[in-house]
């Protein structure tokens, strides 16, 4: 039986991921946000660490229990998805720089901490073991007033980067999973979260940009995510195919809409494909 680790598995695509992998017969155990709300349970195959992935000792903690449970054996599998999105929204302008510190601690350090307290048990793995970093496809896309979200996860793909170099002598492959909008509680009510995220940005900066952004981020986007946004079922169905694998490639657009996209950054000119993006948005050019 192999072993996974999973974070952010109290509701979600972690919490998805999790529930299919046991029933593929993997034994797994599930970070879970102490006090947060889950449907999990413990089971045969399913065990429940408490873990809050911006908490050094917590996730010290988790991986010691983890390794106290595996006893000689290693970790097949790191899954690393838990994030948040909601948190330091707005123009770079207008964002709250106190705000930002929350937002990296869970998506960029949180994904640091748990890689560096589960390698000891990773490398105990034969045949070698796989970690999956959960980005996003804003990597690619660079969504307006999602600065900080967006620089979280290009920090992912940094780590995963790196690793990739640091661990193939252990033969132990990473990758980077860059999902389109994917609907879950993180994209629910995006009309409503899209506008709180703009108002909550100081009236001057709201005054300079509106012409320009607002419609895009409050309008067009909560409507692509209605329209084109994939279920999480869909998600992480294709995840799980990506890990069974020989070989894992440095990074892998998931969705609908994410997969086009991927193609058009490769082959499109960079400033086409930034134009492109802009146009979806309807962001004008400056005026001479």
């Amino acid at each position: 039986m192999k072993n996974a680790f999973i974070t952010g598995a109290n509701v979600g695509q972690g919490n998805l991921l999790a529930k299919k992998l046991v029933a593929r017969g993997w034994r797994v155990f599930a970070g879970v946000l102490p006090g947060a709300p889950t449907d999990l349970a413990n089971g045969p195959a399913l065990t429940l660490v408490d873990q809050d992935v911006s908490s050094n000792d917590s996730v010290r903690r988790s991986a010691e229990t983890v390794r106290q449970a595996l006893g000689d054996a290693g970790l097949d599998l790191l899954m690393n998805v838990a994030g948040v999105a909601n948190v330091a929204t707005g123009t770079i302008e207008g964002l709250k720089l106190e705000d930002v510190p929350r937002i990296f601690e869970i998506n960029a350090f949180g994904q640091l901490r748990v890689c560096q307290c589960f390698l000891p048990l990773l490398r105990k793995a034969r045949p070698p073991a796989k970690i999956v970093n959960f980005g996003s496809g804003a990597v690619l896309a660079n969504p307006p007033i999602a600065g900080a979200y967006n620089m979280t996860k290009h920090a992912v793909h940094g780590l995963t980067l790196t690793l990739r170099n640091e661990l193939a002598p252990f033969g132990i492959q990473v990758a980077s999973i860059w999902p389109g909008a994917v609907k879950t509680g993180m994209t629910a009510n995006s009309h409503q979260t899209t506008m709180d995220s703009w108002n909550r940005q100081p009236d001057a900066v709201k005054a300079a940009y509106e012409p320009y952004l607002k419609k895009g981020v409050t309008e067009l986007l909560p409507e692509m995510i209605e329209k084109k946004g994939n279920s999480a079922d869909y998600v992480t169905d294709e995840v799980l195919k990506l890990i069974e694998l020989p070989r894992l490639k440095s990074a892998y657009c998931v969705g609908r809409d994410a997969k086009p996209l991927g193609f058009l950054h490769r082959w499109l000119p960079s400033g086409a494909f930034e134009a492109m993006i802009r146009a979806a948005y309807r962001i004008p050019a400056a005026k001479a």
